[in-house]
């Protein structure tokens, strides 16, 4: 499958960034969940209830991705150049770090802001404790990532669908599979035929997609796959 692949779509999660020192969000002991309540710090209800907190979290989250190494996983990814193009729940930037030129993020980024009012992207100074204001209409600068009530981004769902409607191998790297409506966009390869390879090291809730499911990590098994395809 990797030998005959030619437009490979990575579909990764959380997991891919495990191994770069990043927290994943479910972890019993260490997730960004465990002993938060998701709603307190990743709803809109909650940044128009009191911002301040919001901010600092993110902050705080920006300052540890910003931190953390690209693992091997990433730059075996980056090494594939433009064979593979990159759709991630992850709002951290270690894939483009890593090298890969394509990236889709679903979820947003940790490193854009915009605008909660008027949605206009801020590029000014967001090293602050509390949300810079708008100069162009004087509203909160918020970061740029999705929270919960929100609709993803068109622009890059519509992104998302395409590549994965027209890849001819997909990769599922490092997540759980639960979080919709991005899980949703595997079925589109199962739908097309397309092979499907999951790499994890426990099976979930994609796992009955995948024609492959290779109980690993992605610093461990991407990098085969980028000598695999090297030798062939």
């Amino acid at each position: 499958m990797f030998a005959s692949a030619q437009h490979v779509v990575v579909f990764s999660g959380a997991g891919m960034s495990a191994e770069s020192g990043l927290n994943t969000y479910r972890d019993a002991d260490s997730g960004l969940w465990e002993g938060v309540d998701p709603l307190d710090m990743a709803s809109i209800d909650a940044w128009e209830r009191d911002p301040e907190p919001m901010w600092r979290w993110y902050h705080k989250r920006r300052r540890q991705a910003a931190q953390a190494e690209p693992n091997a996983g990433h730059l075996a990814i980056g090494a594939w150049g433009n064979k593979a193009q990159v759709v991630t729940q992850n709002i951290d930037n270690l894939h483009e770090r890593g090298g890969a030129t394509s990236v889709v993020h679903l979820h947003g980024s940790l490193f854009e802001f915009r605008c909660a009012e008027c949605a206009r992207a801020f590029s000014g100074d967001v090293e602050t404790e509390v949300p810079p204001l708008c100069p162009a209409c004087g509203g909160l600068i918020r970061p740029g990532v999705v929270w919960f009530g929100e609709a993803l981004p068109q622009r890059e769902w519509e992104m998302a669908e395409e590549e994965i409607s027209l890849c001819d191998l997909l990769l599922i790297v490092g997540t759980s599979g639960v979080v919709y409506p991005a899980a949703q966009l595997p079925f589109l390869a199962e739908e097309a035929g397309v092979p499907i390879v999951e790499i994890s090291p426990q099976e979930t809730e994609l796992s009955p997609l995948a024609s492959v499911l290779w109980k690993s990590t992605a610093a461990r098994a991407l990098p085969q796959l980028a000598t695999e395809r090297d030798t062939h």
